[in-house]
């Protein structure tokens, strides 16, 4: 040990632990082990952040699209696959938020506990820990500190002498060259180096005892500081692990890919996908919309005054009146959801349909009997893009402002007005109101 000691004394830079004050580092460890909570508590708290974010993400995706395509022209099978994918993200959003609520709930409670517990604060200032850290170092050092001190005070008795020692004897060489010398000055020079060598050699012996002191009680000082500091490793080594044991808590939190639930939601999405019949489907649209309709066909008729009534435009969106102007009745199957441009056809088929429907400048109908909805004006602005499918319907972009000026109907439609005067139809989900 005493060797040891010996080679610290070498590199008067060392920042070796035994130097004086080098202990500070691990008491600081201590204070470092607190913040350190505090930084994993924040990293989970921002982690559970995000996870809440891209939940309700999905949500409002799942939302948006399973509007957009119980709207939209897809049917029949296909459009149960294209819908699981919302169903898909509603599920993954709830399983995103359960793990929110686990890093929240379970992890970060759990440092919070455990920092509590290990730490504890003093009323005046800083960590009981801490300051225990400091104290039990400073009493280990505190009898070798005394001991050194010593020895630098010897050490520099020492070396003055020998400083001294030298410029006496300088002094005594240059007077012996010099012819003229008087030998009473010579006398007192050899006097002076003389004692300057006495001084010399006692302060070394002074030096060399120190020394021999302070290596009688350096194994003592080493083995005093190397039990606090594995007092302060066990300390550690308890934060150590109960992070790591926090760590793999997290993982588990996070990795959805060993949860049944999450394994379920893409089972459940690739049968729903796989299930999708295109056979199925052209058969449907067939039967709903295409030859397979029933037809009744035209027969002769007696002349009735009722045929010669024009019908109002609520009675002609009614399905389930089945008269026509031509007196034709449809006893078909009614399909089971409307496209976006069947949607948009209700207003074009009755403008083409009715010879009064409107004139050239767009002009309504005089004769209509329906009463007149009230007039409103309500400026829209646009959410998204959006192409025309008819003629009737109008066309823009995102962030475009125009008019509303009829009401929303029962299929999701409203009638708009463009800043250049067009009038037609547009989705009432692509805009929002602006206050």
């Amino acid at each position: 040990m005493s060797s040891t000691y010996s080679d610290s004394l070498t590199d008067v830079s060392s920042d070796s632990f035994w130097e004086l004050g080098n202990y500070k580092r691990t008491v600081k460890r201590v204070d470092d082990g607190n913040k350190l909570c505090n930084d994993l508590m924040s990293c989970i708290h921002e982690r559970a952040r995000i996870e809440k974010a891209y939940a309700q993400q999905l949500t409002d995706w799942a939302k948006r699209w399973r509007q957009l395509t119980d709207k939209g022209p897809q049917y029949g099978t296909l459009e149960q696959g294209w819908l699981a994918l919302m169903s898909e993200a509603e599920k993954v959003s709830d399983l995103h938020m359960d793990v929110k609520s686990a890093l929240m709930g379970e992890d970060f409670e759990k440092v919070k506990n455990w920092q509590k517990d290990a730490y504890h604060k003093q009323m005046i200032g800083g960590f009981k820990e801490t300051k225990e850290s400091d104290d039990g170092f400073r009493k280990a050092q505190k009898p070798w500190a005394k001991k050194l001190k010593e020895v630098d005070l010897m050490k520099k008795a020492y070396h003055a002498a020998c400083k001294e020692e030298k410029l006496a004897t300088s002094r005594e060489n240059s007077s012996k060259m010099e012819n003229n010398a008087n030998p009473e000055a010579q006398k007192k020079l050899q006097d002076k180096v003389e004692k300057c060598q006495q001084e010399v050699q006692k302060t070394k012996d002074r030096y060399v005892k120190s020394l021999d002191e302070l290596e009688k009680v350096t194994p003592q000082y080493m083995e005093n500081m190397e039990h606090v500091f594995e007092q302060w490793q066990q300390f550690e080594a308890k934060r150590i692990s109960f992070f790591k044991e926090v760590l793999v808590d997290v993982k588990k939190h996070l990795d959805l890919s060993t949860s049944h639930k999450f394994q379920s939601v893409y089972r459940d999405l690739e049968d729903v996908i796989q299930n999708a019949d295109v056979e199925e489907d052209l058969k449907w649209f067939r039967m709903t919309h295409g030859p397979g309709m029933h037809m009744n066909w035209p027969q002769f008729e007696e002349w009735s005054i009722d045929l010669n009534r024009t019908l109002s435009r609520r009675d002609r969106k009614k399905p389930s009146d089945g008269v026509t102007l031509t007196g034709i009745s449809q006893t078909g199957e009614q399909p089971t959801k409307t496209s976006s441009v069947e949607k948009a056809q209700d207003w074009s088929d009755e403008d083409s349909g009715n010879p009064f429907g409107s004139d050239s400048n767009g002009n309504g109908n005089p004769f209509e009997d329906e009463p007149s909805s009230p007039a409103i004006s309500v400026p829209v602005k646009a959410l998204y893009d959006y192409e025309g499918q008819e003629q009737d319907e109008l066309t823009f972009k995102a962030g475009d402002e125009f008019t509303k000026i009829g009401n929303e109907d029962d299929q999701g439609w409203c009638k708009g007005r463009m800043k250049d005067g067009h009038v037609g139809l547009y989705p009432a989900n692509y805009v929002e109101e602006i206050q």
